[in-house]
């Protein structure tokens, strides 16, 4: 578990630093160039190509970490993307930090360690066997459509981003199980064993959707109504499918059980407090 841990944490912070990366040099460039200019320009930043290396550490760690342990545990690590990401804008942007900021992290960590630890994930099989990824992919295969054809419609702004951040957020926790089974493929039949199994493909096929649907919240409507239903939605999905396709085991003790539901409500809490409370920006506070 130890592996599964540190691996996760890992992903989540080269996650964080794929985000300052990028945006940091977007923002440098955007002021000085336009259009082609721009995407040409950003290529050439160190900044930008720094967070497409982090971005490309962060999938092999997270790659590493689903390969050595559970979805229930690595998918809720992590949501400590946002408080590495917090700790880079007051050490690495030098942005001031609202109190209520810090308090929000803190109660996202608690909140996660409490629930790793009562909820207590373990057993399951590496692969699944083609009944529980016929139900399990038609059922939440159907549910993203279903919130991409709502969001599509014509409302308000907030409701739109909400489900196509849903949407989205399901979609990552599918590719999660995509990951899993891929790198098991690897394990056991080599790269071009692994290409010609299904799994590999429909991790491509995952992260394009995942990719178009999170763009699509992005831009329907303000950041502080996708990023936590991006962030929350995915480890609940994720536990739920580690349950179901991968047989892992949660406790059976039904105290530990509310135990382990609070403190993942607080940790979803904790999100979206943390996200309303976090500069709205990358700008520089003033000295």
């Amino acid at each position: 578990m130890t592996v599964t841990v540190v691996f996760a944490l890992a992903a989540a912070f080269a996650n964080a630093v794929h985000l300052m990366t990028q945006h940091a040099a977007s923002a440098d460039i955007a002021e000085h160039r336009k259009g082609l200019a721009l995407v040409a320009s950003l290529f050439r930043h160190p900044l930008w190509l720094l967070g497409w290396i982090a971005a490309a550490g962060g999938f092999a760690f997270q790659a590493i970490a689903l390969h050595n342990g559970a979805l229930s545990i690595v998918q809720p690590l992590l949501v400590t993307e946002l408080v590495f990401a917090l700790i880079l804008r007051r050490f690495w942007i030098h942005q001031q930090i609202t109190g209520a900021a810090w308090t929000s992290a803190i109660v996202v960590v608690g909140a996660l360690a409490v629930f790793l630890s009562v909820a207590d994930p373990s057993g399951g099989h590496p692969v699944p066997n083609k009944a529980e990824w016929a139900s399990a992919l038609l059922t939440f295969g159907g549910i993203i459509v279903a919130l991409t054809v709502l969001a599509s419609k014509r409302g308000a702004p907030i409701r739109r981003a909400a489900l196509y951040a849903a949407a989205a957020s399901i979609t990552w926790a599918l590719m999660a199980t995509f990951i899993k089974t891929a790198t098991q493929t690897l394990t056991d039949h080599g790269v071009f064993g692994m290409l010609a199994h299904w799994p590999v493909y429909a991790l491509i096929a995952s992260g394009i959707v995942g990719s178009v649907l999170q763009q699509a919240a992005l831009q329907s409507g303000p950041l502080s109504v996708s990023q936590p239903v991006l962030i929350v939605v995915d480890p609940a999905v994720a536990i739920v499918l580690s349950v179901w396709l991968f047989d892992d085991r949660l406790t059976h003790n039904a105290v530990q059980v509310a135990i382990a539901a609070t403190a993942f409500a607080v940790m979803a809490a904790g999100v979206v407090a943390l996200s309303r409370t976090a500069p709205p920006d990358l700008a520089q506070s003033p000295s």
